[in-house]
């Protein structure tokens, strides 16, 4: 049986990147354009789920099929040191006379046979901006750089971030051959770039990924089953297309569970009925949960009190539900929107950003609003 091709694991590049095309084109010439080029330094948003992190991943391999160095790191405590050191293997690697040697220290004469023992020079603390100097000298004099990328940013770690973006800025102001790639959801994003420290990083050139466009959607599924030598009917190319709702993450894990449903060489709409609801509690376990997870019990409340509307709501309307003027609610809107969670659709409406969150809510309503009535209505925050 061919091998199923979608890949519904975060992170994951997929077999065939959809609706990014520009965004890696403009990364592209950026690095060709050299030293200055906006495009150097970008910070991709967006909600969990619309390819944040592979967005790094294919920015990296198209620096690295250009011959330039890339370090990957993710915003967690300890981020600049991990980096140095990555730098100073990196530099080893290019050039060998940068790695420290070994000294004799002492010569042994027993009365059978000899030997001697040596040992590494002490390890010196070298300045990581040095360091990083050093390496883009080796990568310069190759018409090559460096690439950092950093995933997951967020306002934890933002003494390793003013650590990072102070030396990449001085790299820039220097006219070296370095960039910067991070994402991170809406909120996070916006907390560090409202840091006063970190203004360097609102010269970034944003990019907000959003859902993919349906008809992209199909000839990507399309394109993805028959390259590995299935075919799809097209009412099932239709319902699978459909079910993705153009959510990236949600167009593997169709695409994955669909492939595992289908007899033989044809997937047909029996598959695809049969694959959509595994895909939706999958989606369920791995991005819905999480994201509520992240959120105040007020914030919960509010979508739930969304997810009583068939399509976008009425603030007002959720205000009312709530029993709390639409100011004190707006608050609450704002907070959601800044998390990329919901969106406004007009003036006094929004909307859920990631597909099917409005029937996980249902589904799951007893739970979160016991967890709101368990925490009181003091321990809003």
């Amino acid at each position: 049986m061919p091998r199923n091709p979608f890949k519904p694991t975060a992170g994951a590049s997929p077999p065939l990147l959809v609706g990014r095309d520009d965004v890696l084109e403009e990364f592209t010439e950026a690095l060709e354009d050299g030293p200055g080029a906006p495009g150097r330094l970008v910070i991709f948003t967006g909600p969990r789920g619309v390819g944040k992190t592979v967005m790094l991943t294919e920015v990296g391999d198209q620096a690295l099929r250009q011959g330039w160095v890339t370090l990957a790191e993710t915003a967690t405590p300890g981020l600049v040191r991990r980096l140095q050191h990555a730098v100073t293997r990196a530099l080893h690697d290019l050039d060998s006379s940068t790695a420290p040697g070994r000294s004799v220290t002492s010569v042994t004469l027993p009365v059978v046979g000899g030997g001697f023992t040596t040992t590494a020079p002490p390890t010196a603390v070298v300045e990581w901006r040095t360091e990083l100097g050093r390496l883009l000298d080796t990568l310069e004099r190759n018409g090559t750089g460096l690439l950092i990328t950093v995933d997951e940013v967020h306002k934890g770690a933002r003494e390793d971030l003013r650590d990072l973006a102070a030396t990449v800025q001085h790299l820039i102001r220097e006219d070296r051959n370095v960039a910067l790639a991070l994402a991170g959801l809406p909120s996070a994003v916006s907390d560090l770039l409202n840091d006063d420290v970190l203004t360097f990083l609102r010269r970034a050139t944003p990019f907000e990924l959003h859902d993919v466009p349906l008809d992209r959607v199909s000839d990507a599924l399309r394109t993805t089953i028959a390259a590995e030598g299935r075919s799809i009917t097209d009412d099932a190319l239709d319902e699978a297309t459909c079910a993705t709702g153009g959510y990236p993450f949600m167009i593997q894990l169709v695409g994955y569970h669909v492939w595992r449903k289908a007899d033989g060489d044809t997937i047909d709409l029996a598959a695809v009925q049969a694959g959509v609801p595994a895909a939706r509690k999958r989606l369920g376990s791995t991005v819905h949960e999480t994201a509520l997870a992240d959120l105040s019990d007020v914030d919960r409340t509010y979508l739930l009190a969304m997810s009583h509307d068939e399509g976008e709501s009425s603030t007002g309307e959720v205000a009312r539900r709530l029993g709390e003027t639409p100011y004190y609610a707006s608050t609450y809107r704002a907070r959601l929107i800044a998390a990329g969670v919901i969106e406004p659709t007009r003036r006094g409406y929004v909307d859920f950003t990631i597909p099917y969150l409005r029937e996980y809510l249902r589904e799951h309503a007893a739970r979160y609003e016991m967890a709101s009535r368990g925490a009181g209505r003091h321990t809003r925050r």
